[in-house]
């Protein structure tokens, strides 16, 4: 075999691993995401038409190769506009930073922000574009910001008569699991728009279908499904390598574990191991006794995790620098846990110990009430409500939202 410095070939046991510049991914795919599905059989959708794709680093086939220079490289197919969301196009802004307007580049195109001056593209912005492209790679948890982006761009290609088409990909948490509270709407947000639960078991592609129908968009929408994936599927069944969704979500570990620490780190007073290697696989304060916090959530028995007393510090952002303890979260059987309610026991069991420490919000201004979508969890946590008891005035919502959702699901 000739080996070539920039691309060399291994087979290892049937598989076969790909070298670029020494860094090794599997070909190894079990699915073909929407977007290999248009090249490979939908390429008429988009021929001829002046394409603004809205994308950013996940927005990669199973071969790692950019959204932007798949589509580029053919030449039927004319990109016009790249849209980015939070976190930008190219995925190098924090969270919460505003994106201006910019030049690509690598491809001279312009860039256009969508968590900036506007979350939602404007007539100027489409001036030179008839239809546009969705490929974003969700977290499947309620209050992660693209799936809004995804939802008020199809409100301007409703409002511009431009066509709309969404390129699936998987749910990282699976399909099956759907928890937590449905979102009061009187905290609706930018992370949290839509009455759904915190998890809701649905591909991108799948909300797309429920958020123009449901919650009446109306825009002329195409969703182009995945081949190959199934509901029971969690991101390393797919043989797909996982690209970071934003800075703090940087491995297939972490992804499972936002659901579950996310919405305790909008409180602002305790670490959820963002400043770390380890972002929300840790939560801990300086005021905390680890081995007791670890052995009062052992005791739990909650399925699937194991919680092993943890110190650390912080390079950046709550408790920088300073001695935290806490715990770190091992899941031990990801099909079995629960990370909503894994995380509303963690809270609990920290309110119950370090009461004086804990301040919940009582208002729907909140980053912590947003995220939660509803003031009762708050109510309930300073009462010193039961967890599991909190977690059961979630069913009802849930049970109402179940038979809409099944409407929308493209994967049985």
């Amino acid at each position: 075999m000739t080996i070539i410095r920039m691309l060399s070939v291994l087979v290892l046991s049937g598989t076969v691993i790909f070298q670029t510049s020494g860094f090794l991914y599997s070909a190894d795919a079990k699915i073909k995401l929407g977007l290999e599905v248009l090249v490979s059989k939908k390429l008429d959708l988009i021929k001829g038409k002046r394409i603004g794709l809205i994308t950013n680093p996940t927005g990669v086939n199973s071969k790692l190769q950019s959204d932007i220079d798949v589509l580029a490289k053919i030449p039927e197919l004319k990109i016009t506009a790249l849209f980015g969301p939070e976190h930008g196009v190219r995925g190098d802004a924090p969270a919460g930073a505003k994106i201006t307007f910019s030049t690509d580049t690598k491809t001279g195109l312009p860039v256009y922000s969508l968590y900036g001056a506007t979350r939602s593209p404007t007539p100027q912005m489409l001036k030179d574009v008839d239809v546009l492209v969705f490929n974003i790679q969700d977290v499947g948890a309620r209050y992660y910001t693209y799936i809004y982006t995804m939802a008020q761009s199809m409100k301007s290609a409703k409002d511009n008569g431009k066509k709309f088409i969404v390129l699936d990909r998987p749910n990282p948490l699976g399909g099956l699991n759907v928890e937590g509270p449905v979102l009061e709407p009187e905290f609706s947000s930018f992370i949290g728009m839509y009455s759904i639960p915190l998890v809701h078991g649905m591909t991108i592609g799948e909300l797309a279908l429920l958020f123009n129908e449901k919650f009446d968009i109306n825009c002329d929408l195409e969703v182009i499904p995945m081949e190959g994936w199934t509901r029971e599927m969690l991101w390393d069944d797919t043989g797909l390598d996982w690209i970071n969704t934003s800075p703090n979500i940087p491995t297939s570990q972490t992804v499972l574990l936002y659901p579950c620490i996310g919405f305790i780190g909008e409180l602002q007073q305790v670490s959820e191991g963002v400043g770390t290697t380890r972002p929300f696989e840790y939560v801990g304060a300086p005021w905390v006794d680890a081995d007791t916090l670890a052995d009062t959530l052992n005791a739990f028995r909650l399925p699937g995790v194991y919680f092993r007393p943890m110190h650390y510090q912080p390079f950046f952002h709550i408790f920088t620098k300073q001695q935290v303890h806490g715990v770190q979260i091992h899941i031990t059987n990801p099909r079995t846990f629960k990370p909503v309610s894994t995380g509303l026991h963690i809270l609990s069991v920290l309110n119950n110990l370090y009461g004086d420490k804990i301040i919940l919000p009582m208002d729907n201004s909140s980053g912590f009430s947003k995220a939660m979508g509803n003031a009762s969890t708050a109510t309930g946590l300073e009462g010193n409500k039961p967890a599991k008891d909190i977690i059961s005035s979630w069913q009802e919502g849930i049970d109402a939202f179940m038979p809409v959702r099944a409407k929308y699901l493209l994967y049985k």
